[in-house]
C-alpha cells in the first residue's frame, strides 16, 4: 500500500518509492532517501512537526511537508 512518508505511524518501517518534484527533491535524494531505501519513522515534536526517521543508520529530522513528497510503501502484513 503506497502512502507518504508524513502518514507513516512512530516505529513503523517503510520503503521509498519515489520522491515528487519539488525543489528539495535532490537534497532529499543526497540525504540517503532514494528509491528502494528502507526508512522507519523513529518518533514526531509534542506537536507532531517535524519527525525523526532513520536512514540506514541515520536520523534525519523532516519537516511534515518535505516527508509528504516521500511516497513509501509499507510491507503488508498479510498471512498466507
Amino acid at each position: 500500500m503506497s502512502a507518504k512518508l508524513s502518514e507513516i505511524k512512530n516505529g513503523n518501517c517503510a520503503t521509498v518509492t519515489s520522491i515528487e518534484d519539488s525543489s528539495i527533491r535532490l537534497k532529499l535524494m543526497e540525504m540517503g532517501l532514494l528509491p528502494g531505501k528502507a526508512v522507519t519513522v523513529l518518533f514526531r515534536a509534542p506537536l507532531g512537526d517535524p519527525i525523526a526517521i532513520d536512514v540506514n543508520g541515520f536520523v534525519l529530522s523532516l519537516r511534515l511537508d518535505e516527508a509528504s513528497l516521500i511516497l513509501v510503501e509499507e510491507p503488508s502484513l498479510a498471512i498466507a
